[in-house]
């Protein structure tokens, strides 16, 4: 498997801790726009072990409504990265839009040989729904918003149905989703984690697949990305490379101990304390751990949306890829 040479030498991670551990001379101030979901555990670790205090960063901490909010903020260059969970789709039809924009340094999502959940198709505990085959004459809710749109649109055209005649496509915000399936509403959801587990542990719903997603398109599965403008990469890399080192460092911690860090979910995601232990591990792959099969796999879903219409052509993910030399490595 072709490895991406790694961000950090054993020589650099030495460094690093020592300029952590030194008082800082100068802070630096930048600018998060971050989605309140399990795919950006990273960098609520990152808050609450202080990991970009200790690279000497001020961070302004701006929490957004929805994934398009996040790319709007860096468009605009109100915002000089997204964290772990900004949509991996969308940043790269904003990319085709407008050129040479952003840089990914990490990939967020599950997978079925990874043992991690990051979607399923949730229906009442008593459907006979069993796959996207059976939607035929019903109605289908997702998360809003241009990605999941084309992620639901692609499933049910993978499974033999016409997205524009046989299933009604409706967005449903992440709160509407198990009512809306227990309501009769929606006769079922393609729903994010923790919605599925949540709904699953109420007895009155189940996953008719998990991970269909990850069956469907590429396995493991990748909704969410890490993404920093190139601006603030060209402009101050010293402090991007700062950057990608704490959500690197955050992204190990929150993979090696789940169970320790879940705990700080309920603080900045709508997850309640009860909830903790129905949460499904996501699945974190950071800017040094990424891998010829991570590539892959986010060139899928970028294919997804050439197929679907959304994107007008094609888009070489490994051309938008934060790399090494990009940050003095």
């Amino acid at each position: 498997m072709l490895k991406l040479a790694p961000l950090l030498t054993a020589a650099a991670l030495a460094a690093s801790t020592v300029h952590a551990q030194a008082a800082c001379e100068k802070t630096d101030k930048v600018v998060a726009a971050w989605l309140p979901i399990m795919q950006t555990t990273a960098y609520y670790v990152a808050l609450e072990e202080k990991l970009f205090e200790k690279a000497c960063i001020e961070i302004d901490s701006q929490k957004m409504e929805s994934p398009n909010h996040i790319i709007d903020a860096l468009v605009g260059g109100r915002a000089d990265f997204g964290p772990p969970g900004a949509a991996a789709g969308i940043a790269m039809l904003a990319e085709s839009k407008f050129p040479g924009k952003f840089k990914v340094f990490g990939l967020q999502g599950g997978g079925i040989r990874a043992g991690r959940i990051n979607d399923g198709l949730i229906v009442k505990a008593d459907s006979p729904i069993a796959g996207f085959a059976d939607l035929k004459g019903k109605t289908l809710g997702h998360v809003p918003g241009i990605q999941w749109r084309t992620i639901a649109r692609h499933m049910v055209r993978s499974a033999g149905l016409d997205p524009d005649k046989d299933v009604k496509l409706v967005d449903l915000a992440v709160a509407m989703q198990v009512p809306a399936v227990l309501g009769g509403t929606a006769d079922a959801v393609l729903a994010l984690e923790p919605v599925g587990s949540v709904a699953v542990a109420t007895g009155k719903a189940k996953r008719a697949i998990t991970n269909p997603v990850a069956m469907t398109i590429a396995d493991p599965f990748y909704s969410g990305a890490s993404v920093m403008t190139t601006k603030f990469l060209t402009e101050r890399p010293d402090v991007a490379r700062r950057v990608v080192d704490v959500i690197d460092q955050a992204t190990d911690l929150a993979n090696a101990d789940f169970d320790k860090y879940k705990s700080v979910i309920p603080k900045y995601t709508p997850v309640k304390d009860d909830q903790l232990a129905l949460l499904a591990q996501p699945y974190l792959r950071g800017f040094k751990d990424l891998d010829e099969t991570d590539l892959k796999s986010y060139q899928a879903l970028v294919d997804v949306f050439v197929a679907e219409g959304v994107l007008k052509g094609p888009i070489d993910v490994r051309s938008k890829m934060l790399k090494p030399a990009d940050v003095g490595q």
